[in-house]
């Protein structure tokens, strides 16, 4: 199957040109000393957070301004008003803030469309490689490579059949329930290797299948995972609440996540 036209009324080519340019905007200030500032949440901001955001706010108004917003670096909407919407873009410019600033490369550009609380196109886009993951849940999931070459994405058996799993977290700082996830398979005879990456591309480690799991136990907020949640899904994925085992969703009134899983 070959990457859609479009999914959802969106044009894919639009959207995905959108990304790039806000990729270009990124990696200009990425070449600078740029300066950082600290959020009232104690997260960096950069003004590459702001060039991205700005790029994206373009094309949505100048394509589709009738769907609203939500963004990491917009104000937040009201839930008494968001709470009524049934379908929103949801954005995260610059996935990865600690990683630019650490100038190794791994952060994104993160662009979904959510209805009735749920993923249903999502765009990953890594500046630094110039690779895009685009995810349409019930349709596929596919990577464009820097070369243009297209490539879906396919699913892999689920961890849980398998004697050895790459489990995608940071093996210098592994938080307790990290620790008691991977103690488990340790106990059922599995062996675990670890794989690390920044910001969004956790998520697509395992949709390509480079990765089996990835227990995210600790905090993250809906924009930093709603377009590699659609890349998830559309390549078979499941992504999950690690207490409930109901599936991660969107809009809440809290938009900080839950613990989940990604298999």
């Amino acid at each position: 199957m070959s990457l859609p036209a479009t999914a959802h009324g969106i044009d894919l080519s639009l959207l995905t040109d959108a990304v790039g340019k806000a990729g270009e905007a990124i990696l200009e200030i990425y070449k600078t000393d740029f300066d950082v500032e600290i959020k009232g949440d104690d997260s960096p901001l950069t003004a590459a957070d702001k060039a991205g955001n700005q790029v994206l706010l373009d094309f949505i108004a100048a394509h589709y301004s009738e769907i609203p917003i939500i963004s990491e670096e917009n104000k937040t909407v009201e839930y008494a008003e968001r709470k009524e919407w049934s379908k929103f873009w949801l954005i995260d410019p610059l996935d990865g803030t600690k990683e630019f600033i650490k100038k190794n490369g791994e952060f994104t550009v993160n662009i979904a469309l959510i209805e009735n609380g749920a993923p249903i196109l999502g765009v990953v886009y890594q500046p630094t490689e110039n690779t895009y993951f685009i995810g349409i849940p019930g349709e596929g999931s596919w990577k464009i490579s820097a070369d243009g070459t297209v490539s879906q994405l396919e699913t892999h058996p689920h961890y849980s059949t398998k004697d050895s799993i790459k489990v995608v977290a940071s093996r210098s700082h592994l938080s307790d329930d990290v620790v008691a996830f991977v103690d488990e398979l340790k106990a059922q005879g599995k062996e675990v290797d670890f794989l690390s990456a920044g910001s969004s591309l956790k998520f697509c480690l395992v949709a390509e299948g480079l990765a089996d799991v990835y227990p995210r136990l600790g905090p993250t907020m809906e924009w930093d995972t709603g377009a590699a949640h659609a890349v998830a899904l559309g390549a078979g994925r499941n992504v999950f609440v690690a207490r409930t085992e109901e599936p991660l969703s969107y809009n809440k009134e809290n938009l900080l996540n839950p613990f989940f899983i990604v298999e």
